[in-house]
């Protein structure tokens, strides 16, 4: 049986849904929620990954934006 790789699947659907939104600096960072990211509390090890992997950065009021390399 083959399971998707569901963390692959949410680290895509984050770039994606903030590419969309034009989140690429501080000044136009969104929650999750106002990216449109379903339940947006789950897989938070992902959101962390993403963090850490320099792709997508937090604000200081939780929300996020795309570093410059990922646009």
């Amino acid at each position: 049986m083959y399971f998707p790789p569901i963390p692959l699947i949410r680290k895509r659907l984050i770039i994606r849904k903030l590419t969309a939104c034009k989140a690429f600096s501080i000044e136009t960072a969104k929650t999750l929620k106002e990216a449109g990211i379903t339940n947006p509390n789950g897989f938070k090890n992902v959101t962390k990954k993403l963090i850490k992997e320099k792709i997508i950065t937090k604000t200081h009021d939780d929300k996020y934006y795309l570093n410059a390399k990922y646009i």
